[in-house]
């Protein structure tokens, strides 16, 4: 019987919504970036990807991340990734620094590889390859602009963590070794690497073929 529309007796409790995801879990996500409109192409900042605070002037990537997988699957959390500050360098190098680890994670490149085939995984044509970019990440919380806590993510985990491997599905590397060890796990040793721009869910982003 269906129920009456304006009679919510029956109606479901309310629910109390999510605990927070603990502090220091590790997840794989898919970071999917919000348009902010904002573009320098002096910097390479194009497609309309990045962000200007009205507040602070600060540039950044409003980035929007959802668990793909465990017991927290499709739990999303959001936070900016940094591109510059008036304050200063370091909002800028904070930023740099997440993306390198994330491109690390996401095309299992060891940190500490300096080999051509790792250095060209470390570059993007645009920031329209960090658009549906899935890696492994670390759950962190803090306070929101409320004073309330919330889940977010700084911390990108890379092919050198010990949980990487059985969580991203994928051999165990070292840095060192024969073969294509270091190497972008679908790139031979031999071949540069380059992300094709295939077209992804909207025109202005491309997912390359290691993504889909």
């Amino acid at each position: 019987m269906t129920s009456n529309w304006n009679d919510f007796n029956d109606a479901d409790a309310q629910q109390s919504g999510f605990d927070l995801i603990p502090k220091g879990t590790i997840a794989p996500v898919r970071m999917t970036l919000k348009p902010g409109g904002y573009d320098d192409p002096a910097q390479g900042w194009t497609g309309g990807y990045a962000t200007e605070s009205f507040e602070t002037g600060a540039i950044y990537l409003a980035a929007e991340f959802v668990v793909t997988a465990g017991e927290h699957a499709k739990r999303k959390m959001w936070s900016n990734i940094g591109l510059h500050s008036k304050k200063g360098p370091t909002w800028g190098q904070m930023g740099r620094s997440f993306i390198r680890a994330a491109l690390n994670s996401a095309r299992n490149v060891h940190p500490q590889d300096n080999s051509p085939q790792a250095a060209a995984a470390r570059r993007i044509q645009g920031f329209h390859e960090l658009d549906g970019l899935e890696f492994l990440a670390r759950v962190d919380i803090e306070k929101d602009a409320k004073g309330q806590d919330r889940n977010v993510i700084k911390l990108a985990v890379e092919p050198d963590h010990p949980e990487y491997a059985k969580l991203m599905g994928v051999p165990p590397k070292t840095k060192t070794g024969g073969g294509t060890s270091g190497a972008p796990a679908t790139v031979s040793a031999s071949a540069p690497y380059a992300a094709p721009a295939a077209p992804q869910r909207a025109p202005v982003t491309g997912k390359p073929a290691w993504a889909q």
